[in-house]
């Protein structure tokens, strides 16, 4: 092939490909048909000289979420692309895809322990009707305060209760108590002692993971001392149920811990469908110390965030 037909060939290719000129246009800019542009076209990318390439991100996300699968030991991990990485952005798009998994593995008779707060209140919004019989919804942490700040408790829990046509289990007191001797009380209830049994037991858990900031919903609750916050602020990479834990996933305010009503971390290690809905750059740390330490064997987070904790561990 002559070096002038190579040059036509380059330049038809610069003009309709790079500066999105139309085949009329450029058939004008070099004084030739609209078909003889369309046979160059044509035969540039035949000659190697144009490489058309379509970048899915929807396969991106597939490759990330299995390299978290073989990095952490993870049953299944969920990437989602989002457009923008707003907190609220992200919260909704891994809401709906947290939403999609729960609708295609619930099935009869199972027990489902779900925590509260914003992103939960997303699973929930995006769940659709399934019908499937003998299904149990447990709250597995308590949620309440004398805080005016929504945890989108009751609305999470009447919403997974209408999605699975479900019986409703709620465990009506506070996250955290002022004294080990309250909760030592509230364990020997036998009402609600069955709760808490009934959310150690379920086969699914479905919960996201809290950053340790004071700005964070369960730090505007007015659970915590002075001294809470201290040992929470030195130590602590995030935390789920309302037990805060370090880095390798021990509890790291033992003191906190004994005052906190809901399902131990130990727990959801032994679920069937352990499930961490969580995603965004403040919540990495503790994304990564939950996998990390095997408390959650399902992660649905989006692209960035799985990026970040893959290189992490590179």
């Amino acid at each position: 092939m002559n070096s002038e037909k190579i040059e036509k060939m380059v330049e038809a290719a610069k003009l309709y490909h790079l500066m999105d000129f139309s085949q009329m246009e450029v058939a004008k800019k070099l004084g030739v048909s609209r078909p003889t542009v369309s046979k160059i076209l044509q035969q540039a990318k035949e000659e190697g000289i144009v490489e058309i390439k379509i970048m899915d991100p929807s396969e991106n996300c597939r490759m990330l979420g299995e390299e978290l699968e073989e990095r952490f030991g993870l049953k299944k991990a969920i990437v989602v692309s989002v457009p923008l990485y707003e907190e609220n952005v992200v919260k909704q798009a891994i809401g709906k895809i947290a939403a999609n998994y729960v609708n295609s593995i619930v099935k009869d008779g199972d027990t489902i322990g779900i925590t509260w707060g914003t992103t939960m209140y997303q699973v929930a919004l995006h769940l659709k009707h399934k019908s499937v019989r003998d299904v149990k919804i447990v709250q597995l942490k308590g949620g309440v305060s004398h805080s005016q700040n929504k945890t989108y408790a009751s609305e999470a829990l009447n919403l997974f209760e209408k999605a699975f046509d479900a019986m409703l289990y709620q465990l009506p007191l506070p996250a955290i108590v002022d004294h080990v001797v309250v909760k030592q009380a509230i364990d020997a209830d036998r009402h609600i002692r069955k709760l808490l049994t009934l959310g150690k037991e379920a086969n699914i858990a479905i919960y996201t993971v809290g950053v340790p900031q004071t700005e964070s919903l369960l730090f505007q609750l007015g659970y915590f001392t002075e001294e809470d916050e201290k040992v929470i602020s030195e130590h602590a990479v995030g935390d789920i149920a309302s037990r805060f834990f370090d880095k390798d996933g021990h509890i790291c305010n033992t003191d906190l811990n004994a005052r906190t009503i809901g399902v131990e971390l130990e727990d959801l290690k032994n679920k069937e469908q352990s499930i961490l809905v969580a995603g965004g750059l403040k919540k990495v740390d503790g994304i990564r110390g939950a996998i990390k330490s095997k408390m959650s064997n399902v992660l649905i987070t989006d692209a960035n965030t799985a990026k970040i904790l893959l290189n992490k561990e590179t």
